[in-house]
């Protein structure tokens, strides 16, 4: 049986690989894409119903497509997000194969490349992309036993507040996901309890400009100002009912109660962290900062964009934030359900190469260059910068990565004359 033989394998076809393909193809590069599902999947059947881009249509697209039938300025509902990657896909006539799962994949012995092996058969490769993304396998802590009787799910599971057993719900992250869900439950008359950690807060827009705007103006895409980092710092910002700054106080007031970062379960009880004050805090001094940075900028540059003076004014604090709850009785509580918002952690057992994972396997590269050589990785949170698991930044990303891979292929197929 003859062994399909192709210069590069792109897995996955979502935003990533999407990306991945329309830079190969331009550069004559023969590929691949590899999809066990459908294009762009996740946004298809891993997201909740009313879930929109963070970015308006403006921005979260590729250069060499628009929006079509919608207003630049408006947040994309999820299939639209789906629809545009198929249509994307379509006009780049990119070589995607849907259905076809990669089951593992390895490196020659005593000869380059790779042999990758898929539900449909076995691929051998030079060169392999891991665009699979940075949503990969639902990650919360496992403190809640099964035993407790509590509904649990993860937000990738989420749909709709109808899915939730009748009663109250705990939404244990504030990031994007928690914030929305967590607004979302309530206005659905649920009764909901909001686990808040450290957090990123911007502002949505800020004197007529979206935050993505901004992120391009005050160089904070690629990060270019140096500033300290926190890892797992949750992103507070979202299109939501058409695009708003996620503020907790606000929140607090329309009834959702906020407690600090989940600590812990037993016998019925749910710790939390105390730290709840100074988690939003901080969370202010980021907003802050981005006002403060942007009316610099529009000094500096003699922008006519008008003065906001709201945007500087704080709510007032609610009771839950002067008096933070550090322990809920669950049942006291009528916590009858759980909503995990607490992101994602990598799979990529599939790979199985050595050199691409450091040791605690997680992907080793610079720039998506992987420490194995003809093993690449795109997608992935701060590849690059913080865009690059953006649909801005991913396009950029992989525009490298194909200008690497084919360096790399004028090596080996170089000759002496």
């Amino acid at each position: 049986m003859s062994v399909e033989k192709i210069n590069t394998v792109v897995v996955g076809a979502g935003q990533a690989g999407i990306a991945m393909s329309e830079h190969l193809t331009h550069m004559g590069v023969e590929h691949v894409v590899l999809e066990r599902s459908r294009i762009a999947e996740r946004w298809r059947s891993e997201r909740w119903d009313s879930l929109v881009a963070n970015g308006p249509a403006w921005h979260d697209r590729f250069p060499g497509m628009k929006f079509e039938g919608i207003s630049p300025e408006t947040f994309p509902p999820k299939e639209r997000m789906a629809q545009y990657f198929e249509a994307y896909a379509a006009m780049l006539k990119a070589p995607v194969r849907t259905g076809i799962e990669v089951k593992r994949v390895e490196r020659h012995q005593g000869r380059p490349g790779f042999r990758v092996t898929t539900s449909d058969g076995v691929i051998e490769a030079d060169n392999v992309v891991a665009a699979t993304g940075p949503f990969q396998t639902p990650a919360y802590p496992k403190i809640v036993p099964e035993s407790a009787h509590i509904q649990q799910l993860h937000s990738s599971t989420y749909k709709n507040p109808g899915q939730l057993a009748k009663g109250a719900v705990l939404v244990v992250g504030a990031g994007a996901s928690g914030s929305q869900i967590a607004e979302e439950l309530r206005q659905a008359g649920k009764t909901v309890y909001l686990s808040v950690g450290e957090h990123y807060r911007p502002p949505r827009s800020y004197r007529g400009r979206d935050y993505c705007w901004w992120l391009g103006a005050l160089g904070l895409w690629d990060e270019v100002k140096i500033r300290p980092k926190k890892a797992h710092v949750a992103f507070a910002v979202s299109g939501y009912e058409g695009g708003k700054t996620v503020d907790f106080r606000r929140l607090a007031h329309a009834g959702i109660q906020l407690v600090g970062l989940t600590q812990s379960y037993k016998d019925g009880v749910m710790t939390f962290e105390p730290g709840l004050p100074e988690n939003i805090a901080e969370g202010d001094r980021a907003y802050f900062d981005v006002l403060r940075e942007a009316d610099a900028y529009i000094e500096e540059n003699g922008l006519p964009f008008p003065p906001e003076p709201d945007a500087w004014e704080l709510l007032s604090d609610p009771e839950c934030l002067r008096n933070p709850i550090l322990s809920l009785d669950l049942a006291e509580a009528g916590i009858t359900s759980i909503l995990w918002a607490t992101g994602f952690k990598f799979d990529f057992n599939w790979l199985n190469v050595k050199n691409a994972f450091d040791e605690k396997g997680d992907p080793f590269h610079k720039r998506g260059i992987s420490a194995e050589g003809g093993i690449y990785f795109l997608g992935l949170p701060n590849l690059v910068n913080r865009a690059s698991s953006f649909i801005y930044g991913v396009w950029h990303d992989a525009k490298y990565i194909a200008d690497h891979i084919v360096l790399q292929n004028g090596y080996m197929t170089y000759e002496r004359s």
